[in-house]
Order: C-alpha cells, then sequence, then structure tokens
C-alpha cells in the first residue's frame, strides 16, 4: 500500500507512548539538496526531541495513548495545552515534511494531480511560484503547504507548529521553513533552499496519493 493521508503514520507507537517513526529513505538520500549532516540533527535531534517531550507531557494524561491527530485537535487553540500542541504538531509536521520529499521527486505530478493544479493555478509553474512564495513569506518559523480545500488545490502557510489539520482543509504537501531545517546547508539563503526543493526534491506521488 502506498504512503497516503488515510495510512499514514506519523510516529509509531508502543503502549502509551510514542517513538521516533523512522525516514522513508536512508540520511544520505536527499544528497546533495540536503545533507546527511543536516538530516541527522534534524531528524535525530530536533524530530526526536518533540517525541521525547510529547511523551514526558503526556504521560498520566486522558491523551496518553491517543493518536497524534487526535491529541492535536483536542490541544489546538488551548493555552493550558499549549506545549502538549505544539510538541505533537512538531511530531506530524516533521513526518508529513519527510514523505513530501523523495530522492526521486521533482519534475511534474501525475494527470490527475496536474489537472486539478491546473485548474487551480492557471499552470504548474504558478502553483510552484505561489507555494515558494508562501515558504518565503513566512515570518520567522513555520510551514509552507499544499492543501486540498473541497475541489480546489490551494497554498497555505502556518506558524511555528501549527497545522493544517486543524483547519478542515487535506494537507497535499509541506515544506518546513523553521532554520534548522536549512541552515546548516543554505545559511541565510531560504530562497535557494525553497526552490531546490522544488525542483529537485518535492515528492509529486505523495501529493496524488493524499488526493481526496
Amino acid at each position: 500500500m502506498s504512503t497516503n493521508l488515510d495510512n499514514f503514520s506519523a510516529a509509531a507507537q508502543f503502549g502509551s507512548e510514542y517513538i521516533l517513526a523512522p525516514l522513508p529513505y536512508a540520511d544520505n538520500a536527499l544528497e546533495p539538496v540536503i545533507s546527511a549532516n543536516t538530516l541527522s540533527f534534524h531528524y535525530g535531534k530536533h524530530h526526536n526531541t518533540y517525541v521525547v517531550n510529547l511523551n514526558n507531557l503526556l504521560a498520566g494524561t486522558d491523551l496518553a495513548g491517543q493518536s497524534l491527530e487526535h491529541i492535536i485537535r483536542a490541544t489546538a487553540g488551548q493555552a493550558d495545552k499549549a506545549a502538549i500542541f505544539n510538541n505533537a504538531a512538531q511530531v506530524w509536521n516533521h513526518m508529513f515534511y519527510w514523505h513530501s520529499l523523495s530522492p526521486n521527486g521533482g519534475g511534474e505530478p501525475a494527470a490527475d494531480l496536474k489537472q486539478k493544479i491546473e485548474a487551480s493555478f492557471g499552470s504548474l509553474d504558478a502553483c510552484k511560484k505561489e507555494f515558494s512564495t508562501a515558504a518565503m513569506t513566512q515570518f520567522g518559523s513555520g510551514w509552507a503547504w499544499l492543501v486540498q480545500d473541497g475541489d480546489k488545490i490551494v497554498v497555505a502557510k502556518t506558524g511555528n507548529a501549527e497545522s493544517p489539520i486543524t483547519q478542515h482543509v487535506r494537507p497535499l504537501l509541506t515544506i518546513d521553513v523553521w532554520e534548522h531545517a536549512y541552515y546548516l546547508d543554505y545559511q541565510n539563503r531560504r530562497v535557494d533552499y525553497v526552490n531546490t526543493i522544488l525542483d529537485k526534491l518535492i515528492n509529486w506521488d505523495f501529493a496524488s496519493a493524499n488526493l481526496k
């Protein structure tokens, strides 16, 4: 079964605890666009820390053992549960990001997705330009997303740990624009990181599988 939003698992569960799910490729598979060094820090340190923090925060609560999606939706917008939301959403967002990239990415999407993109944006190039602009104009930390909203494909952006799974749209792809996603390889050149991902790594097959 191909990975899509309906069978996508952002973290493995062992009892009531979450375990960092494996990457869908080797840690050097995205080179030279994203180095193994960046991946080892981003996945092995940052992503893993969110998993560890989440387990500590959930211990002994009624949310322990629930799905990440349930936890994210149940804690969104609740100030007293902000730490749980932030860590749960970051676990989910990061794993969705890893699946949004592929060593064989770039190019063009399959016909069904391409038709929807052209109907929504006019062309694939226009879609990629709007996606890139969202990633570049997200102030500070956050995410750029390609999402399905009813019959339309649209671009969105979220700050910090916010996720479109709380916004009644269906995520198709994401690009992480937190500095730790690119700074070791690109320093302050976010535009180079974003556009190279769109040209070389973006996983249109994952987006097609996520279409509803």
